[in-house]
């Protein structure tokens, strides 16, 4: 692949990311995002519903994230191949479709399909985020990056609280009906605001796919930043999956609204997100990273009281949602410095692994709980924000 400097690629894209268009793309990615994450407080309803076991029922979150890792390799380096004002609500038109077929699901096989093809069409969050990175002056790219990414991390986490009160009210089923109806304004939004794109990359669809794995051969910054991509949402996975389950069954037994409440909690996580963007910007990725992965571990002992004291838990969130949002952000500060005319590739050459280890954590958590309980899960989670230390002091190391 032949590589562009970042001055000739900023002649050839104008700047045009306002602030105002930058919040425009943080609530689309926020409400994009959300419809991988409605499901997570919403298991034992389905599960009920659908006649499946606790131990099995993470493979609801498992589909999604599935065949997100499957969109992120064959729709997102499409932002570099195709005019993005006419990808994303495209993508958007189309995920309301299949969250209408959710919302209606008569059985397994429909509520799968449906899942599946909600879970391919998320990745336009990612498509959103390195259109942002495009449109962004390089001295503020990593703190735009960290606004865009805010929307992300508070969708995922709002997701939760919004899944769990319309749940109470009106059933699981009404969650993906109010879904559709915001994914369809936002999508009308972004056709009128989104700017025209010019110079896209000359290859075919096949070359474009082949030159995400040529990323990963020729950068080094995208393999080390990709391996703690699947560690730290491994760990965010096994953490938000398995929380319901504690928390709705017996001494605590609580209801799906208050479950879902959890999820504001987390939001100070994305409060940090532009702050680590900035770090990034002033070339200070590595210590940021660092630190936030010792809150990881550390956040570990709190939660590990959720039985006992729901303001441990509380503390546990904060500390582990910052901890995941500031590495994420540093990663994707770092990663889309390298290619600036592969951003696209760059972004789903990196969140294929994310993928991953949210969907090793979903059902690894479960699983887990069925056998082990809470105190299991807390191991496996400390034990893999444990690993994801020891490669930041394995990789910071100078060449």
């Amino acid at each position: 692949m032949e590589a562009i400097t970042e001055q000739a690629y900023s002649n050839r894209q104008p700047v045009v990311m306002s602030r105002g268009l930058a919040l425009l793309f943080a609530v689309a990615c926020g409400l994009a995002v959300a419809n991988v994450y409605y499901a997570q407080p919403l298991l034992d309803a389905i599960s009920s519903e659908f006649d499946m076991g606790r131990s099995s029922v993470g493979i609801v979150i498992t589909v999604t994230q599935g065949f997100y890792a499957l969109g992120l390799l064959l729709l997102v380096p499409l932002g570099d191949l195709i005019n993005r004002r006419w990808l994303i609500p495209g993508q958007m038109f189309l995920s309301v479709i299949a969250l209408v077929t959710i919302a209606l699901a008569p059985g397994a096989g429909v509520l799968f399909s449906g899942l599946a093809v909600v879970g391919l069409l998320a990745v336009v969050t990612q498509t959103l985020v390195a259109y942002a990175a495009a449109l962004a002056p390089p001295s503020a790219r990593g703190r735009i990056i960290g606004l865009v990414t805010s929307g992300i991390v508070i969708g995922i986490l709002l997701a939760r609280s919004t899944a769990g009160i319309l749940t109470d009210l009106a059933g699981w089923r009404s969650v993906y009906l109010f879904s559709a109806g915001c994914l369809f304004i936002i999508a009308l939004t972004l056709l009128k605001f989104l700017p025209q794109e010019q110079h896209k990359a000359s290859l075919t669809y096949i070359q474009l796919l082949q030159s995400v794995f040529a990323l990963y051969r020729e950068e080094r910054v995208l393999r080390i930043r990709s391996l703690f991509g699947l560690l730290i949402f491994t760990a965010f996975s096994i953490f938000w999956t398995a929380l319901v389950l504690p928390l709705s069954m017996p001494p605590l037994s609580l209801s799906h609204t208050v479950i879902g409440a959890f999820g504001l909690v987390g939001v100070a996580g994305a409060l940090g997100a532009a702050r680590a963007g900035r770090l990034a910007d002033r070339g200070q990725g590595q210590h940021t990273t660092g630190i936030a992965l010792v809150i990881l571990m550390v956040s570990w002992l709190p939660i590990s009281y959720t039985k006992q004291s729901l303001a441990a838990l509380v503390v546990g969130i904060i500390l582990l949602d910052l901890a995941v949002q500031a590495v994420h952000v540093t990663n994707q500060s770092m990663i889309l410095k390298v290619r600036p005319e592969a951003r696209s590739r760059l972004t789903a050459a990196y969140m294929i692994f994310y993928s991953i280890g949210s969907a090793i954590g979903s059902i690894a958590s479960t699983s887990l709980y069925a056998h082990a309980g809470w105190a299991g899960v807390c191991w496996l989670g400390a034990g893999v924000s444990a690993i994801a230390l020891l490669l930041w002091v394995v990789t910071s190391r100078p060449k």
